[in-house]
């Protein structure tokens, strides 16, 4: 889980280039998820849409990307994957 956690740390940061590049070599759930929100903070609303949907979750409103983030990193510290 470590690449996902720095994947998480650069999203709270708000540098989707950065954690692009690790999520892009994940292919969990969570790392689905974390590419989703990599491409809404990019402001492509429809491929984050297709990562939501390839992690199984609901695409949120644009408002909601911090929630995102901190339920993301709620999951990893849990050990969810």
């Amino acid at each position: 889980m470590k690449p996902l956690t720095d994947a998480v740390a650069f999203l709270e940061e708000g540098n989707w280039e950065a954690a692009h590049g690790i999520v892009q070599a994940d292919d969990t759930k969570l790392g689905a998820w974390a590419h989703g929100i990599v491409h809404m903070l990019e402001g492509d609303r429809r491929n984050a849409g297709y990562w939501y949907g390839r992690a199984g979750r609901e695409l949120p409103s644009q408002e909601r990307i911090a929630d995102e983030i901190a339920a993301l990193k709620a999951d990893l510290d849990a050990g969810s994957s």
